[in-house]
Order: C-alpha cells, then sequence, then structure tokens
C-alpha cells in the first residue's frame, strides 16, 4: 500500500516512489478501493489499467476493489 500526507500529494513524491518499486521491485500490479477516486486516478494517471473487480474486498467486506495493470 502506498500513503502519502496530505500535505504531501500533488509534489510529485508517490510518482517517485512508484517509479522505484516498479524498477526495483518490477511492481506490474496493484489493487485499489474503488472508492478511493484520488488513488485510482493516480495510478491510471501513471500507467496502469483497470483489468478487473471484486465486489467485496479480501475480507468479504462491501469495498469493491479494483485490480490494475501496468499497460
Amino acid at each position: 500500500m502506498l500513503f502519502l500526507d496530505g500535505h504531501s500529494i500533488g509534489k510529485g513524491y508517490g510518482k517517485q516512489i512508484l517509479n522505484q518499486l516498479i524498477k526495483d521491485f518490477s511492481i506490474k500490479k496493484v489493487d485499489v478501493n474503488e472508492q478511493n477516486h484520488n488513488a485510482k486516478k493516480f495510478y491510471l494517471k501513471n500507467g496502469f489499467i483497470q483489468v478487473g473487480r471484486d465486489a467485496v474486498d479480501s475480507e468479504g467486506r462491501a469495498y469493491p476493489v479494483l485490480h490494475l495493470k501496468l499497460a
């Protein structure tokens, strides 16, 4: 999971961290809570595409999860 302090959003830190994770750990897939519109927008802007959706999270709770992969 990638979380930034609200004061750090929009300053390029998330992109730097994501690029480093892709480079160092070959990250190619991420899951994001569908209700987290900012996270979805961030990943789509950074080269990910939606490839799936689950109506509930991994614990069966009613938090839809989007599955994204690097295009």
